[in-house]
């Protein structure tokens, strides 16, 4: 049995091979293959290193976002503080008749009461003609830090202006208002300023631009 099947396959394979169509490859064909192998290597050689560097890519993204996210939160959360300290040192000078330790509307008195008491000595103008007439200074403490209270009038409200250096702790700004009251933030020089008053927010704009004019 296992003759006659292995003849019948050995005849049937040189009938095939005898009558089968034949067909020759290009020429060119060969080369196209590997041309076409070497490509799709070295497309997928990359790949397979992307995606290491992709995820690579993502964890320091992540870890850029989380940190960026809690650099504002904490920024946020101490402007907000120092925000607060303004606003309670304004109504203590206020609430318990400590508005000022030299009352004078003498530019040439105050400044020169600071002396030795901070390690700059602060800028001081009287703002009469402008409306915001100087009632005088004290020594104050801001974000841990001692700064010069100039004391200023708009008709019946009364205006802490907080002058000091740039905070070592990175705070310097604060919100427009807390509580009530505004709050007006710039630098100018070596100096930070921070405005406290009951006074509108319109008004209080005018005294920054009134006082920064001064200083020039």
């Amino acid at each position: 049995m296992d003759e006659r099947v292995s003849a019948a396959e050995a005849a049937l394979g040189a009938l095939i091979r005898e009558r089968a169509v034949r067909y020759s490859a290009p020429p060119n064909l060969a080369p196209r293959i590997g041309a076409a192998l070497d490509a799709a290597s070295a497309t997928q050689r990359p790949a397979a290193g992307w995606r290491p560097a992709v995820m690579a890519a993502s964890i320091v993204a992540a870890m850029v976002m989380s940190s960026a996210t809690t650099w504002y939160v904490t920024a946020s959360q101490r402007q907000a503080g120092l925000a607060q300290e303004l606003v309670a040192s304004h109504v203590r000078s206020l609430q318990v008749d400590h508005l000022t330790d030299v009352a004078s509307s003498d530019q040439h008195m105050v400044k020169p009461w600071f002396a030795g008491k901070l390690d700059l000595a602060p800028p001081v103008v009287d703002l009469t003609v402008q409306g915001f007439p100087l009632l005088g200074g004290r020594l104050d403490y801001l974000d841990r830090q001692p700064v010069a209270a100039l004391v200023f009038r708009h008709k019946q409200h009364v205006i802490n202006l907080f002058v000091g250096v740039p905070s070592s702790s990175g705070v310097s700004t604060a919100p427009p208002a807390m509580q009530g009251y505004n709050l007006r933030f710039w630098r100018d020089g070596d100096f930070s300023f921070w405005a406290v008053s009951d006074l509108n927010a319109t008004d209080l704009g005018a005294f920054e631009r009134a006082l920064r004019a001064a200083l020039r």
